[in-house]
């Protein structure tokens, strides 16, 4: 067990960011299950925007590597553009 107040406190911070991350990861992975399962190209379009912002934000929160996001908001936008073709 931690020995000092400000290893107490860090292990509090750690705990909360960590069911905070957990449950925008989810929600993302969720958002994005969701996009690929889509077959309408007008509910996808609208929808993309959402799923890329998503992206975005656990990315810039270092929560996902910049690469993966890249990637995964490149596949995704494929993805809708086949749609649409």
């Amino acid at each position: 067990m931690a020995n000092h107040k400000s290893s107490e406190k860090r292990i509090r911070q750690e705990a909360k960011r960590k069911v905070q991350n957990r449950y925008y990861k989810k929600t993302a992975r969720t958002a994005i299950q969701k996009l690929r399962e889509m077959k309408e190209p007008g509910e996808a379009s609208t929808f993309l925007p959402k799923v890329l912002s998503m992206i975005d934000r656990l990315a810039k929160k270092n929560t996902w590597h910049p690469n993966k996001a890249a990637n995964l908001k490149s596949s995704l936008m494929r993805h809708v553009n086949t749609l649409s073709a």
